[in-house]
């Protein structure tokens, strides 16, 4: 009878904690998922075929001995990721062209068939080493299409793909992250293939089951929608996966996620240090500037994301000099920029759950991934007070909801104590794992963390708050069609530029920029902005123009476009663009008059930059004249691959240099093949 009554104080008693604790709310994290949120910040390394042949995307043509990599040291890739704060690295083990970086028994277009190291090396040994010794993550991406494989567009490649993911999956160590792509285009037969994606998620189950799986959805974690490493301001973990698939077409949704969405699948944001994502020598003065980089930090790692930045490993086989000053740059600046001003601090709320200790509002300022502070059941809004002690100067807050309990907050704000009340001084819309907001230093004793609008109780996690260095806006350099070339600080008040034309770095000692420098044959520009009487310098920039189109005009554009709108083709301007819609039965052509005959090495397209993709060129055909009625060509002819995705400016060089003074480009096919139009920012051509 005792036994009977102590078990039912024990039920009693379990019953009542239970029902003081917070219920879930809507879609929440597995224990993988949960665990992958610990992290913040790892690398891509895109390095395989592709970095030989010069491509973004290879076309399984290639010979296995053109991977050649001199030095290849994948200990200095995981060295200089440890150094940087990454804590992983994810590798291109396949990329389309279907060339294996391991010695695959399933593949002939493989390292194994390589002149490097005799056919005896392994990428991905090397690399799952290095990471053990240097204490990182090992992920891998491979791509299901693949344009070498001779089983491709045949129901016999999906078996094949899975044993490729099991050879993978079984011979490296553990895998914490399997990325997948939803590229889908045609193999060496010409037929494209229906993927098996259950069957793919299985194998990564079965022999990895603490991986994350990456795709467009998920069904782990998913794709921000866009390259450039911008989550959105709002940002939900949720998304109705059931409804996406790898390339799903609607990606802006991916860039929100669904608010009320089905599942757990958190945005990870990938992007390069460079413009391209594998390594291009015309690209080592193109790194992105430490301004840019912080940037993309507090709008990745800062919105609710896991940030993924690529490194474009070189031909010698190791990280670029370049990237890594960029790199060790970006670190220094973080490890400034996140000093904590809030630990133990005093901090009271005007709600807590249940006003059980166990939710108090002092669990936000300790460092326990374990504990929170909820407030009241049914709760919709609320207030975290933090008594700093004394006047402390800060322009960041971090903020993290209990996202084990699912995702809840839709808006908060920020306000300092100024004057005798609360002014605010920044706010938000979605939190989830981790928010960073930004706002003018302020000088305050007093912050309030306000909860405007939460779809259940909120509880949060975790806050700190941050006095990070003000950083100088780097310069723009731009060129007019007349060959002007002008610099600027945009947003920056009074700064000093200084520039260079011959290649040299700028210090404070180089040429000032105060009026426009002409340079209509072309040339490399460098320019840094100082302030602070010249002790504080931005990042140095560099631009590189060829000819200008001072003696251009644009003879035809197969259409009726008014001259006007036809000239934004070669105005020199990439925020202006050119539109016509597409004709039925023949390719959308632009004709150029150079003015004058000029050796062309290439020609260049610049898609529109406006945010939109309508129109963008996939496949083009070019060819030149020198009478504007007989024609040579095509003389170059192909796709700019991956360019709805990443709209950056492609540079094509022709096999052989071409004399002409017109330019004829052939629009074949857009990146949608439902655009009802054909854009162009810019066109230009390479004489140097």
């Amino acid at each position: 009878m005792r036994r009977l009554t102590l078990l039912a104080v024990f039920v009693s008693f379990s019953l009542v904690s239970l029902a003081q604790t917070p219920a879930p709310y809507g879609a929440v994290p597995s224990a993988r998922q949960l665990a992958w949120h610990k992290l913040k910040y790892y690398a891509f390394v895109h390095f395989n075929m592709n970095t030989f042949t010069n491509e973004e995307w290879g076309h399984g043509t290639e010979t296995p001995d053109q991977f050649n990599p001199t030095q290849l040291d994948c200990r200095q890739w995981a060295k200089v990721a440890k150094e940087a704060g990454m804590e992983g690295i994810v590798i291109t083990a396949k990329h389309h062209d279907g060339f294996c970086l391991w010695p695959s028994k399933y593949a002939e277009h493989s390292v194994k068939n390589s002149k490097w190291r005799d056919g005896k090396g392994d990428v991905l040994k090397d690399l799952s080493e290095a990471c053990k010794e240097y204490g990182l993550k090992f992920g891998v991406y491979l791509s299901p299409w693949d344009r070498n494989h001779p089983a491709y567009g045949t129901p016999e490649y999906n078996e094949v793909f899975k044993k490729t993911l099991q050879e993978v999956l079984t011979q490296y160590g553990d895998v914490f992250e399997v990325w997948f792509d939803g590229a889908n285009g045609e193999g060496p037969n010409g037929k494209k293939q229906v993927y098996d994606w259950p069957g793919f998620i299985e194998t990564v189950r079965k022999y990895q089951p603490n991986a994350v799986i990456f795709s467009d959805a998920g069904p782990d974690i998913r794709w921000v929608g866009n390259e450039d490493g911008y989550a959105g301001e709002t940002n939900w973990s949720t998304l109705n996966r059931d409804k996406v698939y790898p390339a799903y077409p609607n990606y802006w949704e991916l860039t929100l996620g669904h608010e009320d969405g089905t599942h757990w699948v958190p945005t990870e944001v990938n992007c390069s240090i460079r413009p391209g994502w594998y390594y291009h020598a015309s690209e080592d003065n193109k790194v992105k500037s430490l301004e840019h980089l912080v940037d993309i930090y507090y709008s990745s790692i800062g919105r609710n994301g896991n940030w993924l930045l690529n490194l474009p490993v070189d031909r010698r086989g190791l990280v670029h000099e370049n990237d890594v000053k960029q790199l060790m740059a970006l670190k220094a600046y973080t490890d400034k920029a996140t000093h904590n001003l809030a630990g133990g601090k005093k901090i009271t709320s005007n709600s807590v759950f249940s006003k059980a200790p166990t939710f108090a509002a002092s669990n936000v300022l300790d460092n326990s991934r374990d504990t929170y502070w909820a407030a009241a059941e049914g709760a919709k809004q609320a207030t975290l007070d933090i008594d700093l002690g004394k006047p402390t100067t800060l322009n960041r807050l971090l903020i993290e909801e209990y996202i084990a309990l699912g995702q809840r907050v839709k808006k908060f704000s920020v306000a300092a104590w100024q004057k005798d009340s609360y002014q605010t001084i920044a706010s938000g819309t979605t939190i989830g794992n981790r928010r960073i907001l930004r706002f003018p230093t302020v000088t305050t004793s007093k912050i309030r963390v306000t909860i405007d609008e939460s779809k259940a109780s909120p509880l949060i996690r975790h806050i700190e708050m941050y006095n990070a260095p003000e950083l100088i806006v780097t310069p723009v350099i731009s060129r007019n069609k007349e060959g002007m070339v002008t610099i600027a600080c945009p947003k920056t008040t009074d700064p000093v530029i200084t520039y260079t034309l011959d290649g040299s770095e700028p210090t404070a000692q180089s040429q000032r920029f105060t009026q426009a420098v002409a340079l209509p044959q072309g040339g490399v520009v460098k320019a840094r902005a100082f302030v602070d009487n010249m002790k504080k310098a931005s990042s140095p920039v560099t631009t590189e123009f060829d000819i200008s189109s001072a003696k251009w005009t644009v003879i035809s554009t197969g259409d009726a476009s008014p001259k006007k709108e036809a000239a934004r083709l070669i105005d020199g301007n990439a925020d202006t663009f050119w539109q016509q819609r597409k004709q039925p039965e023949n390719p959308t052509s632009v004709v150029l008059d150079l003015g004058e005959s000029l050796p062309l090495k290439g020609f260049t397209y610049m898609p529109r930059q406006d945010g939109k993709k309508t129109g963008i060129v996939y496949r083009y055909a070019v060819s030149v004249s020198e009478d504007g009625k007989t024609w040579t060509g095509p003389i170059s002819q192909g796709a700019f691959n991956n360019i709805n995705n990443n709209p950056v400016g492609q540079a094509i060089r022709f096999d052989k240099p071409q004399t002409a003074r017109f330019l004829k480009f052939d629009a074949l096919e857009t990146t949608e093949a439902s655009d009802a139009t054909v854009s162009i920012a810019e066109l230009g051509v390479l004489t140097r």
